[in-house]
């Protein structure tokens, strides 16, 4: 079985009654790929990559049909386009992918408000307490994929089980487009047969060691005494995955979820040592957290600064900031800081990101009688607004246009204005 791309898929076809599958996982098929094919429904069927090209980038997402050339998310560009040449390759939005989101989360909403989101495409449901109005958890899991699709044009797969990560397993398996129920009494049926790898929190390092044990299913881990496991794992370890071997999880579904850090990061195509390109970049990159947070109502009482040199070393900085902020300035100013102090001078950079971290929800703060970002405030509020209404890009910093855009920006204005010298 991959879940990569949709070989093995199972599915529950036939009506079920069973009411025991109250926990559902709903997780979106090649969310990004399939929001960019709203655009181009020609492309449909075809092997479709979203990514940047060049030499350092990597994949963000591909469809079922690139999948199966064993193309997969966060590979090199590079690789993915070698075993699979044909691909069309498509620049990412992620707005778009932050609009469509919202919408899905909100049909999710509509039948219970237990849901937890846990990522921008997947969330868990308990929907126990809506069967009385909705049906069975097979009839809302079929509900909620017919409306996502009717209403967005985007597929989702659905797993019902007893507990929350059986039904995340259960999506797995269903994918794509599918919905799976687990009843409580067949869940050990369900789980046994699975490989290792298949438990939460097993990645290659802890599969290796567990199959050094000869354990390749989860049913070899469960007849496994603890006490072995421990000597290989761990205890805490040993305790987790034993539990789960047996389909014992106790977690509940939490419909708070508060987004902890926002950041974004840039790759560049060749090492770069120039501090103005490199300030510029950091400048771009706040203006996107920033407005992350803003779109968002979230403030930032940290900034964070990840660098990574031609070497592959990569280092960390943060700072706490006096008053919580959603203002670019102010985090491109403490990201300039913290660059600066990371003795990276003289130094090929490869990477560079931006995060805000420690949120608070806008409305938690006050102001000062006196506040030092107001006017950027003002400003970038207005930005956002002409956004909203023209699109991103509409308006811009005249410090992220590169020295050559500004200078023919430069030279447009002084043959503009007629008192120029």
């Amino acid at each position: 079985m991959s879940k990569q791309d949709g070989t093995g898929r199972q599915t529950t076809d036939e009506p079920s009654d069973d009411l025991s599958a109250g926990i559902l996982h709903l997780d979106m098929d090649a969310f990004f790929a399939s929001v960019e094919l709203l655009d181009r429904p020609e492309l449909r069927g075809r092997p479709v990559i979203v990514g940047h090209r060049g030499m350092r980038s990597v994949v963000t997402a591909a469809t079922y049909e690139a999948r199966r050339y064993g193309v997969n998310s966060a590979m090199p560009m590079a690789v993915a386009l070698r075993r699979c040449p044909q691909a069309v390759v498509l620049e990412p939005h992620y707005e778009q992918y932050q609009r469509w989101s919202r919408h899905v989360m909100a049909i999710l909403g509509d039948m219970t408000p237990l849901v937890e989101p846990l990522s921008i495409d997947e969330a868990f449901l308990d929907v126990r307490g809506a069967t009385g109005l909705f049906g069975p958890p097979w009839a809302i899991g079929r509900a909620l994929r017919e409306r996502i699709r009717r209403e967005t044009g985007l597929n989702a797969s659905v797993g019902a089980a007893a507990t929350k990560f059986v039904a995340k397993l259960a999506s797995g398996r269903a994918k794509p487009d599918g919905l799976l129920v687990v009843p409580e009494r067949d869940t050990l049926a369900f789980l046994h047969p699975q490989p290792i790898s298949a438990l939460w929190g097993v990645g290659a390092a802890t599969e290796e060691k567990l199959v050094r044990l000869g354990l390749r299913t989860i049913g070899d881990l469960a007849s496994t005494p603890v006490d072995s496991l421990a000597r290989a794992i761990g205890d805490a370890g040993a305790a987790r995955l034993h539990a789960l071997s047996w389909g014992r999880d106790a977690r509940a579904v939490v419909p708070e979820h508060d987004e902890k850090s926002i950041g974004h990061e840039m790759t560049f195509e060749r090492d770069v040592l120039d501090r103005a390109a490199l300030e510029r970049e950091l400048l771009r990159l706040s203006t996107r957290v920033a407005e992350r947070l803003r779109r968002g109502g979230w403030v930032a009482r940290t900034v964070a600064v990840k660098v990574r040199f031609g070497d592959f070393r990569t280092i960390t900085r943060s700072i706490t900031v006096p008053e919580p902020t959603d203002v670019a300035e102010r985090i491109a100013r403490e990201a300039r800081t913290l660059y600066g102090a990371a003795n990276a001078a003289g130094a090929g950079i490869r990477l560079i990101g931006v995060r805000a971290e420690n949120l608070l929800p806008t409305g938690s703060i006050a102001r000062g009688l006196w506040d030092d970002d107001e006017t950027w405030r003002d400003a970038e509020t207005t930005i956002d607004a002409v956004a909203d209404r023209f699109g991103r890009g509409a308006v811009q910093r005249a410090s992220l246009l590169g020295p050559a855009t500004a200078r023919r920006r430069s030279a447009l204005s002084r043959l503009d204005d007629p008192d120029s010298e």
